[in-house]
């Protein structure tokens, strides 16, 4: 058996990378297949249900990534609240490449591709709330301040990507990002 010319990491890197800066429906299979390196034949065989299982596999590759790095230091138990915000934080700011990148759950929540990933979107964004919920009680919030501060922590992040992106001034994400810890910070 030959080897792969391009390996599957390379792969999912430019799936993600396309289906962040086109959305689903803007990403054409001759999209896909540019920027994989890969011809479309080559797609559909690693991916033979199309463009949704490409998606479907970039969803669960973020996710992955996202369980082993930015809710792991949210979680881990031995460090400091301080220390797992920070820790996660800075996961955060790797993971969006400090706002150069855009959210994966807003480029596959627009168009038809709602109604395709609206299961994987709601529990992405709910793990989120639930990790920062826990980062809030173990600050000494009660249980709904905690859950009132997750849900503005994830308000605060997806929407400086937006505005980040649409002023093109990484100093937005930034900004938020400290805001955020001083937020948990002052409790």
């Amino acid at each position: 058996m030959r080897p792969q010319k391009v390996q599957d990491k390379d792969i999912m890197t430019s799936l993600v990378k396309t289906f962040r800066s086109k959305g689903y429906d803007g990403a054409s299979l001759a999209d896909l297949a540019e920027s994989t390196g890969l011809k479309k034949a080559s797609l559909y065989h690693r991916f033979p249900k199309g463009k949704e299982e490409m998606a479907t596999a970039v969803l669960k590759d973020i996710d992955e990534w996202v369980e082993e790095h930015i809710v792991k230091a949210l979680m881990n138990e031995n460090k400091t609240p301080t220390e797992r915000l920070i820790n996660g934080l800075d996961q955060i700011r790797t993971s969006y490449d400090g706002g150069k990148e855009s959210c994966i759950f807003r480029a596959l929540s627009l168009g038809q591709s709602l109604e395709l990933f609206d299961v994987h979107i709601k529990n992405g964004m709910n793990k989120w709330i639930t990790v920062f919920k826990n980062v809030g009680i173990s600050f000494g919030l009660s249980d709904a301040d905690a859950l009132k501060q997750a849900m503005n922590t994830l308000i605060k992040i997806q929407g400086s990507l937006i505005v980040t992106k649409g002023l093109n001034d990484l100093s937005i994400f930034e900004t938020t990002l400290k805001e955020i810890e001083d937020s948990y910070l002052k409790q």
